[in-house]
């Protein structure tokens, strides 16, 4: 049998983050179904507060649990790789068990960027896998990543590596590999009576793009739907938000949320999530917190499955680098038969612009792909899932990362 290490980022830290959690998840259920035995490296740095950071753990631990990963969890803090005994009820692999893992396991599926080369030595074969195709590259060829070398490369950018991307390859031979979801998770759940096209989302977030001299653009999900404030006004569709907004309900832990004062072009002024969300009610937008509907597993797989169908913009980032991005989260609405419309992140030999996925780039194009689903609707969401069946399945992506890999 296959031995696959997966590690991925912030996970344990995040526990919140239902959402999050699924998009490793996703492989971790993919190699299963392929046959593959699956360990997860959590790598949990905690805050700093001993009692949050338990309760944090305990979450994390629980769902490992629920998704049958007792004995397959192996955990890293700073400065120590692996405790020397397991405390969680069997739950982890400790000292010399999990080293033994690291040793005779046929590949890492490496996704934390910052892995020590002394752990990625423990395995005798890496893979990195870039999920933030464009940026992990501007990031790379600006010095303001230097990620550890591995035995291979693996990106879900369609466009990375390619002589036409507007980025750098940084001389690293990539890989293009397609983001997944686990079909058999996400079946379909035909709701026409369902009215709301919903997204949950990250807010303000505090992200800026550097080139280490000069700020160039703020990049959070703020930007992009600011500049789309008054769609909900001229459409009958129910468009709701579920936000991370606030300090204790931010998607990305340690960020702050206070308002800036930078004068960048592309920075919609910022005074606070309380009078963005008022701004976004009064265009007709309906807000709710992602904490509230989406922050465990199930709960972000329900919110989903109960929607029409997804409405979401990306981060400025994805349309001025063009790397043909689409989100682990319209997977999950494609493949539970949802249609998704979704801002255009630039040309792609697969993600179309109608036909259970709608891709627009201005306002009226956003209007007219509402009423193009609602004028069919039972077609696009068989649409919605032929598409995850025919691209996105987690079997069929899996199976060529293991061509590759072994």
């Amino acid at each position: 049998m296959t031995t696959i290490v997966i590690s991925p980022s912030d996970v344990a830290d995040f526990p919140d983050g239902g959402g999050h959690f699924w998009v490793y998840m996703q492989y971790v259920q993919g190699l299963r179904a392929l046959g593959c035995d699956v360990f997860w490296l959590e790598h949990f740095a905690g805050s700093g507060d001993a009692v949050g950071d338990r309760a944090s753990l305990g979450i994390f631990l629980e769902r490992m649990r629920q998704f049958d990963l007792v004995g397959k969890v192996m955990i890293h803090r700073p400065g120590v790789p692996f405790p020397p005994a397991d405390d969680n009820d069997g739950l982890t692999l400790a000292g010399k068990q999990a080293e033994a893992v690291c040793k005779r396991a046929d590949l890492l599926l490496n996704f934390s960027y910052a892995m020590s080369t002394d752990l990625l030595s423990r395995f005798k074969k890496t893979a990195l896998v870039d999920i933030d195709p464009g940026l992990l590259q501007f990031w790379i060829s600006h010095g303001q990543i230097q990620v550890p070398a591995h035995d291979l490369y693996f990106t879900i950018g369609e466009t990375v590596g390619r002589e036409d991307a507007l980025f750098s390859d940084c001389g690293i031979a990539w890989h293009r590999i397609r983001p997944i979801v686990s079909l058999g998770d996400w079946p379909v759940v035909f709701r026409p009576e369902a009215d709301a096209l919903t997204t949950i989302s990250g807010w303000w977030g505090d992200e800026w793009i550097s080139n280490g001299e000069d700020i160039l653009y703020q990049n959070n999900k703020r930007v992009s739907f600011m500049q789309l404030v008054e769609l909900a006004d001229r459409t009958e569709q129910t468009l709701e938000l579920a936000l991370g907004l606030g300090a204790s309900d931010s998607d990305d832990p340690g960020r702050t949320r206070e308002p800036q004062s930078l004068d960048i072009t592309d920075c919609i002024d910022y005074q606070g999530d309380a009078v963005d969300r008022a701004m976004l009610e009064e265009h007709g937008w309906k807000v709710r917190l992602a904490s509230e509907v989406a922050a465990n597993p199930d709960d972000y797989r329900s919110y989903i499955q109960s929607s029409r169908g997804e409405f979401s913009c990306a981060k400025p980032s994805c349309m001025k680098l063009q790397n043909a991005w689409v989100s682990d989260r319209s997977l999950c609405y494609l493949a539970s038969g949802k249609p998704v419309i979704v801002q255009h992140t630039g040309p792609s030999s697969i993600l179309p612009d109608a036909q259970g996925m709608f891709r627009f780039k201005t306002q009226d194009d956003a209007l007219a792909a509402i009423g193009a689903m609602n004028s069919d609707y039972k077609a696009h969401c068989s649409a919605a899932r032929e598409l995850a069946e025919t691209y996105f399945d987690a079997k069929k992506g899996l199976t060529v990362v293991l061509d590759i890999a072994l």
